[in-house]
């Protein structure tokens, strides 16, 4: 069931959920949702994990056919988990976490008729702070996804033709990201988050507000999926925001750089330059310990400091974070926002984006990905970030 390469990261985290359930007063967890069960198991499939606060877990699967291994059984319908519990000698647990915030109402009230606990707690809660902190493999997964990220990066210059509209630029980046392994597609955590691939913002589309709970909008090619480019036309003095995927693994990097058709008005370059100098300032000082919630009131000072407040994190809609977690989904904890509590701890990764929106002009701004290591933060997206001209 579980390859032998990832049976030590695997491990890992069983530990680490073990302790939460016992430090949370639980019996046991199960999970169903694909990023858990590929946090858990190294593989998606259509099933569930149980796993108690002590002893080993049990793996109940519906499709594919095929895996096999310890503890693992094939099942049609939920019921089936308590009759292989009881034909292996083991309690229902009394207490029970479940995917609360993703489990549909019917799911949800199916399982608790059949596990019948005193108490259910949120796994849906107790998965997105547990995948907060990474594992070794899972930063090594970070370090070849940034890389193929860069690389990709490297190559838009010559994705640019003239006369193109902002639509046909992304579907030569995709190609280049595919081209470069990109799994063309990154999750998302919860509702009104649909994207594709990434956004491309240019020109005025940039200010168009989105529904979607990302950074900036864009009105999208339609209002069934307002976000992103929209067929504006790259004519000169238009920037350019690219932001697409880095999925290169299942673990995500997130990059934002600015291109440019002709010279921008001087305004665009020095917001821009101002982004770089937030970005330099959160580097000097995150470390182990450092206020997530200060890191955005630390880029929405400089911000004002330098007469730019109006366009910071958008226009007619401005975004209340700097920032956010990144791993299996793009959306992971910690948020990067003036209410956040979060502390940075070793092992966490995450965005950094700083971006301002020059009415009739467009975006700009940079997106990085780190890793907070004992000694601060290390870069994991590193192609150039000028604004550079086509």
């Amino acid at each position: 069931m579980i390859k032998e390469n990832l049976i030590d990261d695997i491990r890992i985290k069983w530990k680490n959920i073990q302790s939460y359930l016992s430090e949370k007063g639980y019996d046991a967890c199960l999970l169903s949702m694909d990023v858990n069960l590929f946090y858990v198991s190294g593989q998606i499939y259509n099933g569930y994990f149980y796993l108690p606060a002590t002893g080993d877990p049990l793996f109940f699967v519906k499709r594919p056919n095929g895996l096999d291994g310890k503890s693992v059984f094939y099942i049609r319908k939920p019921e089936q988990i308590v009759d292989y519990m009881a034909d292996l000698g083991m309690e229902k647990p009394k207490s029970i976490m479940l995917e609360a915030d993703e489990l549909t109402y019917n799911d949800y009230v199916r399982l608790q008729a059949l596990f019948t606990p005193e108490k259910t707690g949120n796994a849906t809660t107790m998965m997105r702070e547990i995948r907060r902190i990474k594992t070794p493999w899972e930063i090594e997964q970070f370090r070849i996804s940034g890389k193929m990220h860069t690389k990709t990066y490297s190559e838009i210059p010559e994705c640019y033709r003239a006369g193109m509209t902002d639509l046909e630029f992304q579907y030569e980046i995709e190609r280049r990201m595919r081209k470069n392994g990109s799994f063309g597609v990154f999750r998302t955590f919860g509702s009104n988050m649909d994207i594709f691939m990434g956004s491309i913002l240019a020109g005025e589309n940039a200010e168009a507000p989105s529904p979607f709970d990302f950074a900036l909008g864009g009105a999208g090619v339609d209002v069934s999926c307002p976000i992103g480019a929209n067929g504006t036309l790259l004519k000169d003095g238009t920037a350019v925001m690219v932001d697409m995927a880095g999925n290169y693994t299942a673990y995500c990097t997130d990059m934002t750089r600015v291109f440019a058709v002709g010279k921008l008005p001087e305004l665009a370059y020095k917001a821009h330059q101002v982004s770089l100098d937030i970005q330099y300032e959160m580097e000097s000082k995150a470390q182990p310990g450092f206020s997530t919630a200060e890191i955005f009131n630390l880029a929405e000072s400089i911000a004002g400091k330098e007469g730019l407040s109006a366009y910071f994190m958008g226009t007619k809609q401005q975004a209340k974070f700097v920032g956010h977690g990144i791993g299996l989904q793009i959306n992971e904890l910690p948020v990067l926002t003036a209410r956040s509590k979060d502390l940075l701890a070793e092992g966490m990764v995450f965005a950094l984006e700083p971006k301002f929106v020059i009415p009739g002009v467009g975006a700009v701004g940079v997106e990085n990905s780190y890793l907070v290591t004992a000694a601060g933060v290390e870069k994991l997206t590193c192609a150039a970030e000028n604004i550079i001209n086509f």
